[in-house]
């Protein structure tokens, strides 16, 4: 008995020995590290859904002003400003011609992201995903690149903005590509978190932003330098306001590829109506304001040689200068510049939080690769391409805006066609088809709208390297028509088609 007792004792032992060598064996802290697949386990609180439906039992954010407080976050930044800034630098409008561009282009550029906001709920899919019921499961890869390529774009012209105003802090003793890292890693760090951080980051981020800014529009006041100007007529006014108004429109339709993915977690009883007006709100309250207040400030580049010099110098950062510390409030108006130059972080996060569903969206073996892989990844893609960039911000800003513009005009004529007029209502959709091919649209219409809307958006841009033969007819120098024409072109070639599609093919 006590030889059966000491072998019971010996085989428990032996268990227990064996439990703590399994324990051993798990890869240690430091191989995790150098394994990308387990980066997200160094951030017990960042989100590890990938591109995955989200089921009923996770959608419990039922706040509206999260909904809403998340666009204002990410437009109330010194990027929004830098557009309204343009409106005067480089189009040559005067201040009023300017401001009703910004407010019905805003308008105009802002409903389709609120519009497919309203999705989130109901799909419990991010944008880019949701979008293989219109495009296909492969067909959706397009949208997927071109996204990718926004993403990273958002990225980049959104830190040139901010790096320019750190470097005009102190004369320049920042360097700019010091400058450039700086917001690159502050918005990084955001972002690895996922979707609640997100959100609670963008609630608050405005609020110092909008007091520096009301700083700002009444330093501007006491500089005595803003004009009205006078109001044109003719083919160059009109040239000049629709390019204008392309540029507007492709930053406040920029958010359209990624309207769902901040409303995914939403519970899909509530009401869509509130959704789209909060949504609404939320993106064209900062963006008109912060427009608008950037053209106003514009305007003292037409009255003062001073203001002049300064932003032919440095950009937006040296017209901030004029405005907030040269003979205005010196080291309090600097210390403003600073945290305006970091709120560009806001713009950022959701540029770095999208771009890692739609990399996995492209393959299905990048599935496996973490979204803070890809958000790395992009970070690292904006810093090599902003510090070249950075003194050519005025182009670069110009035509990026327009071709985001062109693309997601063509997007949004799709989408809203499909689902208008060919679904009807969300109870037409098979939700758990998403990852399967052979119950989702073929995608050739879409592809084939997609084509036609290109060709749209050639004849009727207007670009320093290329000036479609429509837009020749409008203006010379402006007359940028290609938005439209790219939305017309892509609706009429998609409901031209898409009814023999679904007859032949039967989804």
């Amino acid at each position: 008995m006590d030889y059966e007792k000491q072998l019971s004792e010996t085989s428990q032992e032996a268990s227990s020995l064996e439990g703590n060598l399994v324990d051993v064996s798990k890869p240690s802290l430091l191989s995790r590290v150098s394994r990308a697949l387990y980066l997200d386990e160094l951030f017990k609180n960042a989100e590890n859904r990938g591109i995955e439906r989200i089921p009923d039992e996770e959608k419990t954010d039922d706040s509206l002003w999260n909904a809403g407080s998340m666009w204002f976050g990410s437009n109330m930044v010194v990027p929004t400003f830098s557009i309204g800034v343009l409106g005067v630098t480089l189009f040559g409008l005067t201040f009023w011609p300017a401001f009703l561009v910004i407010i019905f282009f805003n308008i105009l550029g802002s409903l389709a992201p609120a519009y497919f906001s309203t999705f989130g709920p109901y799909f419990g899919l991010r944008q880019i995903i949701m979008s293989r019921y219109w495009f296909g499961f492969f067909g959706v890869r397009v949208c997927a690149i071109f996204n990718i390529i926004a993403c990273v774009g958002w990225t980049t012209v959104n830190t040139i903005v901010a790096a320019q105003l750190l470097h005009t802090v102190n004369h320049g003793q920042l360097p700019s590509w010091a400058g450039i890292l700086i917001i690159i890693v502050l918005s990084f760090l955001v972002t690895i978190f996922g979707y609640k951080i997100v959100h609670a980051f963008e609630k608050w981020s405005w609020v110092p932003n909008t007091i520096i800014f009301l700083i700002t529009a009444i330093q501007m006041g006491r500089s005595h330098t803003f004009t009205y100007g006078h109001m044109s007529t003719g083919r160059l006014e009109a040239g000049q306001v629709l390019s204008f108004g392309a540029t507007v429109y492709g930053f406040a339709t920029g958010w359209t590829s990624y309207a769902s993915d901040y409303t995914v977690y939403m519970p899909k009883d509530i009401p869509r109506r509130k959704v789209f007006l909060v949504v609404l709100g939320g993106i064209n309250f900062p963006l008109m304001l912060a427009m608008i207040l950037g053209a106003a400030c514009a305007t003292g580049t037409t009255t003062s040689e001073h203001f002049r010099t300064n932003y032919a110098e440095t950009g937006i950062g040296g017209l901030f200068n004029a405005i907030l510390v040269d003979d205005s409030l010196h080291g309090f108006g600097q210390f403003c510049m600073v945290v305006l130059s970091i709120s560009t972080v806001s713009n950022n996060v959701p540029n770095l939080y999208t771009l890692g569903f739609s990399a996995q969206t492209l393959w299905s073996k990048f599935q496996k690769i973490p979204r803070i892989v890809w958000s790395t990844i992009a970070s690292g893609a904006a810093l090599g391409i902003a510090i070249p960039a950075y003194l050519y911000f005025d182009q670069v800003m110009e035509n990026f805006m327009n071709i985001i513009g062109y693309w997601l005009a063509i997007y949004t004529s799709i989408g809203i066609s499909e689902h208008l007029i060919y679904q009807g209502s969300f109870k037409a959709y098979d939700f758990e088809a998403y990852d399967d091919p052979s119950r989702l649209p073929v995608g050739i219409t879409a592809l084939f709208a997609f084509a036609c809307g290109i060709a749209g958006a050639v004849v009727g841009m207007s670009q320093t390297w290329w000036v479609g033969p429509i837009a020749k007819l409008v203006s010379p120098g402006f007359g940028d028509v290609g938005f439209e024409l790219a939305f017309g072109f892509s609706f009429v070639a998609y409901n031209l088609t898409r009814p023999f599609e679904k007859k032949y093919f039967k989804r």
